[in-house]
């Protein structure tokens, strides 16, 4: 079996609702204990996010679930030459699934309500999104398929909600304890967004306009090394180590917030960046490149505040990425997840911003227990 080159030929996204503010997010999200947020101005301050996207009404009512919304950027993939019904294999990534069960991809083909089709669904957070691609690549690269459709989606907004918070704040007051939830937990508060971003892949390039020939991605999981740093259904202990929320009684669950979203935020800048540069080196060596050789960066960043540690973790390692090549869209858009990479690049290929022979490297870490994922296109 020869194996195929694989193309990018179609990005598309779908955010819902109108942009939200930073002035008028606790307007969606709620008070927490009726009052208002002590850390969020720092925290908006430091990741330079101007808007984002809810998939929430002003009353804090849910408009899509995430399975919506990632069946609607498959949608509007679809043109003359491809639609719903042509899809061979869906993937996706998604760190807030609607359901535990079933699996994220298949309530994506339920709302799609295509033919009968494999699914696949990447765990994890950011880095789903692009494990998911990966997985797609694989199997075209390969001859298993044709094409396939891969989404990252995220609905976080719901975890966010000031009432997954209230009953640790009446909790901690009856202790005669401060109400005022943990920073780790408010600080995810002020930077997620809702949104996805969907991706055509296929074994021939388009006949017009350009297509992105996908190089190589490359993963890797440092969770050997590195303890938890962003979680959801367990509580954290001093030893780093988590206890599920299967073996708290309902009562801790809700005293502790056990399914809202934190995030360490000490493991955090301590290791995000650095094991980041030290895997872009061993990815350098292994492709025989050079970020210097690179037409756009496209970085995926939680926060605006990492990008002096990454322009400094990389050239560390003798390995700088020059700042006019850089480009985010965190500012319009927000943390959107496993979308984010798909974000970027959908906002660049459709304005008309890829010249061919030019080339994108992709950079995405995940907190979660700290994985990496680089990935090198060429415009063809």
């Amino acid at each position: 079996m020869t194996n195929k080159a694989v193309y990018i030929n179609a990005i598309s996204k779908f955010l819902p609702n109108n942009p939200v503010s930073n002035d008028e997010m606790e307007g969606y999200l709620g008070f927490i204990n009726g009052s208002r947020s002590r850390s969020k101005n720092l925290i908006l301050r430091n990741n330079g996010i101007k808007q984002r996207y809810y998939a929430l009404d002003k009353n804090g009512n849910s408009t899509h679930t995430n399975a919506e919304l990632a069946a609607e950027a498959v949608r509007r993939l679809q043109n003359d030459t491809f639609n719903i019904n042509d899809i061979e294999l869906l993937t996706c990534g998604t760190s807030s699934p609607d359901y535990m069960v079933p699996a994220h991809s298949a309530m994506i083909q339920g709302v799609l309500g295509c033919k009968p089709i494999e699914v696949v669904t990447a765990g994890g957070t950011c880095n789903s999104g692009m494990l998911a691609l990966k997985y797609s690549y694989m199997s075209i690269h390969i001859g298993m398929v044709k094409n396939s459709v891969c989404v990252g989606s995220e609905k976080t907004s719901a975890w966010l909600r000031s009432e997954n918070f209230e009953e640790e704040a009446e909790y901690l007051e009856k202790l005669g304890e401060n109400p005022y939830v943990a920073f780790e937990k408010e600080f995810l508060r002020w930077m997620l967004s809702d949104g996805a971003a969907a991706v055509l892949l296929q074994d021939k390039p388009n006949k017009n306009g350009i297509s992105l020939k996908i190089e190589w991605i490359e993963n890797k999981s440092y969770a050997n090394e590195l303890e938890t740093c962003m979680y959801a259904g367990g509580v954290k202990n001093g030893d780093g180590s988590l206890t599920p929320w299967r073996d708290l009684s309902q009562k801790e669950q809700l005293g502790n917030s056990v399914f809202a979203l934190q995030q360490d935020t000490k493991v955090l800048e301590n290791s995000i960046t650095k094991y980041g540069g030290m895997f872009l080196a061993e990815v350098c060596e292994k492709h025989s490149f050079k970020p210097a050789d690179i037409d756009h960066f496209l970085p995926h960043m939680s926060s605006e505040f990492f990008r002096k540690k990454i322009i400094e973790d990389s050239s560390r390692q003798g390995l700088p990425i020059p700042e006019d090549k850089w480009f985010t869209n965190l500012d319009k858009v927000g943390n959107v997840g496993a979308a984010s990479a798909f974000l970027m690049l959908e906002e660049l290929y459709n304005s008309g911003n890829f010249e061919k022979g030019q080339k994108i490297l992709i950079m995405v870490p995940e907190s979660a227990r700290f994985s990496y994922t680089y990935a090198l296109l060429t415009v063809v």
